[in-house]
């Protein structure tokens, strides 16, 4: 066999090392943000004295626009300053609300987790014979319970505080970036990069230095029993996405209530600018960029981090690593995901250090180069790895057999993992960037109106889906044929290594866009609006390529957490054929249709008072319109902070109670087909829905920008076809913020839960097959 080269003190130190260096990092690129002072007199002299010292290369020694515009710099400086504060404090205030809701319901369920798993042995506790081994003997059901509830509560409570830190540094960067957009766009990327970044490499140390600790003190008890150890760390996975689920729900009704609000009423009815200050729903509407998009997808790849590698060790521990107890070789996940780090760190550098953006075409190809530079290290980082920490040759569990695998197959599952997820994020820049002809087709269908826009629209979702359906498919069929499930878990880990450039890139356009919305509130020249506006559309073609890595690795980690169940719950083959599995499986395809419903629903209804508010305000507070009187803001974050609290409570109900119910009451059969139904519908809509929504966006920035003489023909703001874009921003608000991104959660969420559960469903499932 071989034994591995890394010996398991080095891997004991590699581990939590690259974490803190994660971490350092990110406090290093939080600390180089914060030299932007937001007190008028640090900038306001910058063309005095200052130019001495500040000279640079990050350039605070730069001529500002309003110096020759003769604009005031001082009250413009105040004016970011309050109007960051106000974002702040909504975010702030929502994400408090949402944590006291979430709250109870981590209680409540750690509870139900502790009461079901207890239930296995009727809360025994003396030792049981293993599940895959009955020849050993292993800890009690009721330590697996126990430890089970703690690891559901620490991966809560990570998921909730990466979320919380990634919104903190967004409301305290985008006033930064708007007043570095006044020295050049350069200067505002980095600023915004930055910013994404510390995000990125917070979520990533956290994610692997908890679920590393949590692994060493449950080892104290579990001693050489490393199914059970393994078993109960897979609630850390559950945790992370359970509150992934309503960070992401409730985030996304919130944005898009307010983004939709302002919209119809201010562009479409009353033709004023996107973030005018006259505009009631605009705070809200800023609000919400960071609760939902940086909040929600903060803690959503990190569950999905938390799952891949759950899956992962999961498999191991029953395969030739776990019975030899070859610890290096056990934490291989772990160890991919610790050069990650490193790989991340060293491609940040090429963004903000290596490399110096000097105009406007430049930002999307620097993203774009941030995504190619990763994942061509981190191969080079995974073969060193796989070769350090893998013994030449092993097996692996598979279906109640063991599969020889040797350690360079291992290396090409992760490998292409890795690469599958290059090819869904180009492909999705493809068709939602307005530099291609799929969008600027969409753009064009705006001459004759709405309806045309939208049947563009759709189609250009549903056409998206071939390219990264396919690359999903290659890459379960490499890895399953070199190492049966545990080849498709480290798989997604893969797609998941470069999980911080990949955060950063995605953290970069809601702290991009909320920066224009400053710039538009606080009165600066059109300029600088335009140069907010390019690092905003660069931002949205990210945030789609990002949603595409989360959908792509949610399909691989949910299937992975799919073979894990199936194994665990003791069955051999799952057959279509059988009733059993098969009114699973239409159940299970039905879900993403019935949870999307009911999410569309909630945005609707929550836009539709908000709508209604926008109006009345405009109707009756005299000088409104002229910018003689100030609108009331609060009113309209309360609309939206009020409907999303109410409105991701059916939602979140939807996932986590269908697996309980039907692994109870029809057993693990028919719950494997509805995870398998689950996962094949869900993938199509969440890849449709997030790309139709995406390039309904751009083609509206395109109309806007007016960079081409075609783009010239259809603008300008307010005409006719403008109009019909911003009818098609509007609909796709939903479907790409709140709809597409929550599904991916739905399908990995349902696959953990269920093996969570696993060890109640094989024993008590089943009540009414039983009972007829």
């Amino acid at each position: 066999m071989g034994g591995a080269i890394l010996s398991e003190l080095a891997t004991e130190i590699v581990i939590p090392v690259c974490a803190v260096v994660g971490i350092v990092f990110s406090l290093v690129q939080w600390f180089l943000v914060s030299k932007v002072k937001l007190t008028p007199h640090a900038t306001s002299s910058s063309s005095g004295n200052n130019n001495n010292n500040n000279n640079g290369k990050n350039g605070y020694g730069d001529y500002l626009i309003e110096e020759e515009e003769g604009i005031n710099d001082h009250s413009v400086v105040v004016k970011c300053a309050d109007i960051q504060n106000a974002i702040s404090e909504g975010a702030t205030s929502f994400l408090f609300t949402e944590y006291q809701y979430v709250g109870i319901f981590m209680v409540a369920f750690a509870v139900l987790i502790f009461l079901f798993l207890g239930s296995v042995e009727s809360f025994s506790t003396k030792s049981q014979a293993c599940t895959y081994d009955k020849t050993k003997m292993c800890k009690p059901a009721l330590a697996t319970a126990l430890f089970s509830t703690v690891s559901f509560l620490l991966g809560g409570l990570t998921s909730v505080l990466s979320g919380y830190l990634g919104m903190k540094i967004a409301t305290y960067a985008n006033a930064r970036t708007t007043l570095e957009a006044r020295k050049g766009v350069g200067k505002a990327f980095i600023t915004a990069f930055r910013s994404g970044a510390v995000m990125g490499f917070l979520l990533a140390a956290n994610g692997l230095l908890v679920l590393y600790i949590a692994i060493n003190l449950f080892k104290i008890y579990y001693g050489d029993d490393w199914e059970g150890l393994f078993e109960a760390i897979t609630g850390y996975g559950l945790g992370g996405s359970s509150m992934a689920l309503f960070g992401r729900v409730g985030g996304g009704i919130y944005t898009k209530a307010a983004d939709v609000g302002a919209d119809l009423v201010g562009k479409v009815e009353r033709n004023i600018p996107e973030d005018d200050p006259r505009n009631p729903a605009v705070i809200a509407d800023n609000v919400g960029d960071n609760v939902g998009d940086i909040a929600g997808m903060g803690s959503d790849l990190f569950g999905s981090y938390a799952e891949s590698s759950c899956a992962a060790l999961v498999v191991a521990s029953i395969s030739s690593f776990g019975i030899n107890h070859d610890f290096t070789a056990m934490l291989y996940p772990l160890l991919v995901s610790s050069v990650g780090i490193l790989v991340c760190l060293i491609t940040t550098l090429f963004a903000t250090d290596f490399f110096e953006i000097k105009a406007v075409k430049e930002i999307e190809p620097a993203l774009k180069k941030q995504l190619i530079i990763s994942t061509a290290l981190m191969t080079v980082g995974i073969a060193i790895i796989s070769w350090l920490a893998l013994p030449s040759s092993f097996t692996i569990f598979n279906f109640g057999a063991q599969k020889e695998v040797k350690s360079w197959q291992l290396f090409l599952c992760v490998a292409v993992g890795l690469w599958a997820g290059l090819i869904i994020g180009f492909v999705t820049e493809y068709y939602t960037s307005n530099a291609y002809s799929p969008v600027q087709d969409v753009a064009d269908s705006c001459r004759t109106g709405a309806a045309t826009n939208v049947i563009f629209g759709l189609a250009l979702g549903y056409k998206s889906v071939i390219v990264p359906i396919f690359a999903i498919a290659i890459s379960i069929f490499v890895s399953f044929s070199f190492a049966a499930m545990y080849g498709i878990a480290v798989a997604a880990l893969g797609m998941l290594s470069t999980i911080a450039t990949g955060l950063a890139i995605d953290a970069y356009g809601p702290i991009s866009d909320n920066a224009g919305g400053i710039a538009e509130m606080a009165g600066m020249s059109h300029r600088i609006r335009e140069r907010t506006d390019a690092l905003d559309a660069a931002g949205n073609t990210t945030a789609a390529i990002g949603k595409g890595f989360a959908i792509g690795s949610a399909a691989l980690v949910s299937l992975a957490l799919f073979g894990a169940f199936v194994s665990r719950a003791g069955i051999s083959t799952v057959d279509v054929l059988t009733p059993k599995v098969f009114i699973g499986l239409l159940v299970g395809a039905m879900l993403p249709y019935w949870f999307s419903a009911m999410t569309m629903k909630s945005v609707g209804s929550a836009a539709l008072k908000m709508v209604e508010e926008v109006r009345r305000q405009f109707n009756t507070i005299p000088g409104l319109m002229e910018g003689h009187a100030k609108p009331d803001y609060a009113t309209c974050v309360k609309i939206s902070t009020d409907a999303s609290i109410k409105e991701m409570i059916p939602p979140g109900a939807l996932v986590m109670l269908t697996p309980l119910i039907v692994g109870t009451l029809f057993g693990v059969e028919t719950l494997s087909g509805v995870l398998a139904g689950a996962l094949v519908s869900g993938v199509q809509i969440a890849i449709s829905a997030s790309n139709t929504g995406g390039a309904w966006d751009n083609a509206k920035k395109y109309i806007e920008a007016g960079a081409s003489e075609h783009a010239r023909t259809l603008g300008p703001k307010g005409s006719d076809p403008h109009k019909a874009a911003v009818i098609g921003d509007t609909i796709g608000d939903p479907l790409k913020d709140t709809s597409g991104p929550s599904l991916n959660i739905l399908i990995k969420l349902m696959a953990v839960e269920s093996l969570v559960f696993a060890p109640f469903f094989a024993t008590h499932g089943g009540l009414l097959f039983k009972l007829f």
